[in-house]
């Protein structure tokens, strides 16, 4: 998920020249500490906010009491940022936070270290989401959220593009990632035949709503705009739309049917400071029980299939990756976006600005 929010930018070294464990528990760092001095660092890269604390918990600790060394910055691993660091040999991250369009963007330009699955194991993901420069690190979904005040039945996506039937402005995100298949999928193409994209098609239908529609950058956005009341339907991740159903008692809801799956990925930057250690890290966030401490603390889907099992029943109804809900969704095509992400992304970026 692309998110614009950051609390912490550390430098590399700042943190460990000063003493500080970030957020990890002295305890455990402690545990590990003569271990972890013959080991390198290892950055890892996320859009901070709440994240950071969640992260830690989850797999910084961890980490840390097997012998690692794991220091968080959120400052937000940008496509831009990453390839700026590898072009001018100055790279400082070794673990970034990102999707599938960092694999279509970086990939190409060879700004991305080949993930080494002698060391992360693919048996502890989804075969279709472990690629050449890039491993699922939690699931999350694009869903169709509403304002139950003024939305008053359950809508379905069809019903996201009757103006007639339900009046008022709709927010869809100013990517056109998600936002593209979710436009197929209301106008009939099944959940299983969206790829190849007909973007054509899909900028058809996105045209019958275009002058109701708000679009939205960052997460925070997305919140702001639904929590206001500026749109009675949103397209968003469900993350999101999750935390909005929290600060509104229910009055925000959401659906994962006919939403998409998408993985969020560990990409690792050409020549990281780190070298193979990033690659024992990533091992390391295999651990399931990590993964459903990030679900419960963030709402993000475990990937390792594993963790499936360890999720309370309560946590179920928010798991994009729970059977029952990746059953009604459909799934991401990292090929489709690797081939025609960038010419399709500013396609969308012309036709939602003229």
């Amino acid at each position: 998920m692309n998110e614009r929010n950051s609390i912490f930018t550390p430098t590399r070294r700042a943190l460990l020249k000063g003493g500080a464990s970030l957020l990890a528990a002295p305890a455990v760092l402690a545990a590990g500490a003569a271990r972890a001095e013959a080991r390198k660092e290892v950055v890892v890269v996320n859009y901070g906010g709440a994240a950071m604390k969640a992260f830690d918990e989850a797999y910084v600790q961890p980490f840390a009491a097997q012998g690692g060394r794991m220091v968080l910055d959120g400052s937000g691993p940008l496509n831009g940022k990453i390839l700026t660091m590898v072009q001018s040999r100055n790279v400082t991250w070794d673990i970034c936070d990102c999707g599938v369009t960092t694999l279509a963007e970086l990939g190409p330009r060879n700004a991305l270290e080949k993930i080494d699955y002698s060391i992360v194991d693919k048996s502890k993901v989804a075969t279709e989401f472990a690629y050449e420069n890039g491993v699922v690190n939690y699931m999350f979904s694009s869903v169709l959220a509403w304002d139950t005040a003024k939305v008053k039945e359950t809508p379905t996506l069809a019903d996201f593009f009757d103006l007639k039937k339900y009046p008022g402005r709709r927010m869809v995100r100013k990517d056109s990632q998600a936002m593209l298949e979710l436009c197929l999928i209301a106008d009939g193409v099944p959940l299983d035949q969206l790829y190849p994209l007909d973007v054509k098609r899909a900028f058809a239908k996105l045209g019958t709503i275009k002058k109701d529609v708000l679009y939205w950058n960052s997460g925070a956005e997305s919140q702001s705009l639904m929590r206001d009341g500026e749109c009675v339907m949103g397209l968003l991740w469900h993350t999101r739309a999750n935390v909005l159903k929290a600060e509104t008692n229910n009055r925000i809801a959401y659906t994962f049917k006919d939403g998409l799956l998408q993985p969020g990925l560990w990409v690792v930057p050409k020549n990281n400071p780190a070298g193979p250690e990033a690659f024992r890290a990533i091992a390391s966030m295999q651990q399931p029980e990590g993964q459903v401490k990030l679900l419960t603390a963030m709402g993000n889907g475990p990937s390792n299939p594993a963790a499936q099992s360890m999720v309370p029943e309560a946590l179920r109804a928010t798991n994009p990756a729970d059977p029952a809900n990746a059953a009604v969704q459909a799934r991401i095509n990292a090929a489709w976006y690797i081939e025609n992400h960038s010419k399709t992304f500013q396609a969308y970026l012309d036709f939602i600005s003229s």
